[in-house]
């Protein structure tokens, strides 16, 4: 899809671009594949906020994505290429040989019409799903699944994909989108391709309303805050950190700072981190 850019009759339209949908299906969301969704606004159970400035926002369905595909040697058959508002990706609407439809993560190129299977002993192209074992050693991989029949967790985001490097001792060695390496058990699936909306990056919010449709509320900056509410705060006019780094309104380092438990037991998978060590 290309990017959309409007004249500027106003204010708010001068640096906004949208992305073109004019490609995807004008029949909407397939109804039994529909699943209510409540806004939680950032609160937790107890009705606490946990993550902060969030609230608003559009009413939205979530639409029910088949991250599994494990109807193997099955072919399904490609009726649409749709929007989903909860991922930057675009979704594809499909339906089986026996008439049972489901949504996947449409891959960059699939259209209306195009036939897509899983299983071993599928080609390779974009939409097929393969275990790792079946796939070519370089080939450009999305939806990948991080423990067999999970169903996928990796580079699921739009215009994002994944290269199969190696294959070694029933581990398949990845190299992900941010430059990490990780080992993933070679029986785990991976979808062929690279996932649609590629231009999603190129988009420019614009004005400050498209965010609060998104959910997200205006985020007051800590060095305006007064010294009890942000330690970045107080001082007279315009006042540095005043600490050797920026943190966090909790006092944690706000960059850099490693969160990852060095006890995860997966932390034996990554063979390199994404910054190189």
């Amino acid at each position: 899809m290309a990017i959309k850019v409007y004249k500027p009759t106003t204010n708010a339209r001068r640096n906004m671009s949208v992305t073109d949908y004019s490609g995807l299906s004008k029949n909407g969301p397939e109804r039994s594949l529909l699943a209510k969704k409540s806004k939680k606004s950032g609160r937790n159970s107890y009705g606490r906020i946990t993550v902060r400035q969030r609230g608003g926002g559009n009413r939205q369905k979530y639409r029910i994505i088949d991250f599994k595909r494990q109807k193997n040697n099955m072919s399904a058959t490609v009726l649409g290429i749709e929007y989903d508002p909860n991922r930057s990706a675009f979704i594809a609407l499909i339906q089986y040989e026996d008439g049972t439809k489901s949504y996947i993560i449409a891959p960059h190129g699939l259209k209306a019409g195009d036939v897509v299977t899983s299983g071993a002993d599928s080609d390779i192209k974009p939409g097929n799903a393969l275990p790792l074992t079946a796939i070519p050693v370089g080939t450009f991989v999305h939806n990948i699944e991080l423990y067999p029949g999970k169903g996928a967790q990796l580079a699921r985001a739009a215009g994002i994909m994944a290269q199969l490097m190696a294959r070694e001792n029933g581990y398949a060695l990845l190299r992900l989108p941010s430059g990490e390496l990780r080992n993933v058990p070679e029986s785990c699936m991976a979808t062929i391709g690279q996932v649609s909306n590629i231009d999603h990056e190129n988009v420019k919010i614009g004005k400050a309303g498209r965010t609060r449709h998104m959910g997200r509320r205006p985020q007051v900056r800590g060095s305006v805050m007064n010294p009890n509410d942000h330690p970045h705060g107080g001082g007279e006019g315009k006042s540095p950190v005043g600490r050797p780094g920026p943190v966090t309104p909790w006092g944690k380092p706000a960059l850099g700072y490693k969160t990852r438990n060095p006890k995860k037991a997966s932390s034996k998978m990554i063979v390199r981190r994404r910054n190189g060590k």
